[in-house]
């Protein structure tokens, strides 16, 4: 009879635990709560525990349940300790049954099955694991069309005010496609500038060893120190330059060069040697914002020498940039100096000497020409007018996200551009010379579209930015 009536006490407890939850429920703390909880986006439980956190009411409610749940369970814990004291002296065996403990993580999905499993009058059970909801009797007419998820990357900005089903708008990097946001990629570069040619790799080759002129970029030859197919004095720094003038004759047009051609002659028994120094200019302005070519150096090619069938001693000097070296260039200013070939003390070996340094008047120095030099390579389309459009809406946008995909697009631009720079262990920064002098902006503008693409592209998912080197002022 003691253990029925425990039993009895053990079921009454069981029931109040019920009701104190039903009480819970219904109490004005909780719909309170469930009332301002917003409907426009999808809530995980760690937001919603987030909102939990901020609702002080509700939290001395739900405060007030676990006292007295804890209050009950101290009851019910002495009662089954009386039931297994007497049941050792009794054949009846106890029916023991407690309600499990009802934690913050089961009100948290309690209340999602609320929002989401609560249509046609039936309230299902939600799992935030597979986004789905468990409805009674296997039924799926409780579940309500869940919204969007909102957070960063690939998640939505916001929900759409129409669909709340489908992503309205997307973080930075991200482009709306069919109610998700997907990896924005940007578009074709080729509408504002181009890179590639049509040749191929063996085309080119073949092109370029032939010396053909149909990748002759045609430059003007400027020097003051001497003139093509006239004879010079070799003994000081001779400095030449081909230049395209392009701002002045090609604005539309930018340029690539892919290998340099000298013809070179000395009188006969010379015993000149000649040595050139090449610098490329990219994109326009002074001397000082070009880039030395490390000619041999680090597996860039070397210049080859070719004998001419002439009379004179004469040889074609030839560069072969091809498409692995290829990079931009306005100005090829070359630096021609020359050094005397003499027979070292063992006979074997080759000493060099500068020309005012040798001092023997019996030594032949000779004279040296140059009867052409030409420029290999290719042009393609450069509109400036469409970059400086997608310059003016990053402070002018024309739609909503147009700053985004303007950004995006001058970001690829960008890491075209200065991907085409010369060998070394940093990158030049041949994107801010294409602004300094192709678009003729200022320094302070240049500055300000850089500090702009370095602080979008860190917001960009999966992407590193890199150091360059400055080459224009």
């Amino acid at each position: 009879m003691d253990i029925q009536a425990m039993e009895e006490n053990l079921l009454r407890i069981t029931e109040t635990w019920k009701a104190y939850n039903t009480d819970f429920e219904e109490s004005d703390e909780f719909k309170f709560f469930m009332k301002r909880l917003p409907l426009s986006y999808f809530l995980n439980t760690s937001t919603i525990m987030h909102l939990w956190t901020m609702d002080s009411n509700f939290q001395r409610r739900y405060e007030q349940l676990e006292n007295s749940m804890k209050q009950l369970f101290l009851k019910a814990q002495k009662i089954v300790h009386k039931l297994f004291s007497l049941s050792k002296r009794c054949h009846k065996q106890p029916l023991i049954s407690l309600p499990r403990q009802r934690t913050s993580t089961y009100w948290l999905t309690r209340i999602q099955s609320f929002l989401y499993c609560n249509e046609n009058g039936l309230l299902g059970s939600f799992s935030e694991e597979t986004h789905s909801c468990t409805c009674p009797n296997d039924q799926v007419v409780c579940t309500a069309s869940l919204p969007c998820t909102v957070g960063d990357a690939s998640a939505c900005l916001t929900c759409a005010p129409d669909n709340r089903t489908r992503c309205g708008t997307c973080n930075t990097g991200y482009m709306l496609s069919q109610g998700l946001c997907k990896p924005e990629v940007a578009e074709s570069t080729d509408h504002y500038i181009g890179f590639e040619t049509d040749l191929q790799d063996l085309e080119m080759k073949y092109l370029l060893q032939k010396t053909d002129r149909r990748i002759e970029v045609h430059a003007i030859f400027i020097s003051n120190d001497m003139r093509l197919n006239s004879w010079f004095d070799p003994s000081w720094r001779k400095r030449m330059l081909l230049t395209l003038k392009s701002n002045k004759y090609k604005s539309s047009l930018v340029h690539m060069i892919l290998g340099l051609s000298l013809q070179i002659c000395l009188t006969k028994n010379s015993t000149l040697e000649p040595v050139l120094a090449v610098y490329i200019n990219p994109f326009g302005g002074s001397h000082s914002e070009s880039w030395f070519m490390p000619v041999s150096e680090n597996s860039f090619p070397d210049w080859e020498r070719t004998r001419l069938d002439l009379p004179l001693q004469c040889y074609n000097w030839s560069l072969t940039l091809g498409n692995k070296w290829k990079t931009f260039f306005e100005t090829v200013h070359i630096y021609l100096r020359s050094r005397v070939k003499s027979s070292g003390p063992n006979g074997n070996e080759s000493i060099y000497y500068e020309p005012l340094e040798f001092i023997d008047p019996s030594r032949n120095l000779g004279y040296m020409k140059i009867n052409n030099i030409q420029v290999f390579g290719y042009s393609m389309h450069f509109d400036p007018e469409a970059i400086r459009d997608l310059i003016l809406q990053l402070d002018y946008p024309y739609t909503q996200g147009s700053q985004d995909s303007a950004l995006l697009q001058l970001l690829e631009i960008r890491d075209r551009v200065n991907k085409l720079s010369p060998p070394g262990q940093r990158r030049l920064d041949l994107f801010s010379c294409l602004l300094r002098h192709r678009l003729k902006l200022s320094t302070s503008e240049v500055v300000r579209i850089q500090s702009a693409l370095q602080a979008f592209n860190a917001k960009l998912p999966n992407t590193m930015d890199y150091d360059t080197t400055k080459l224009c002022s």
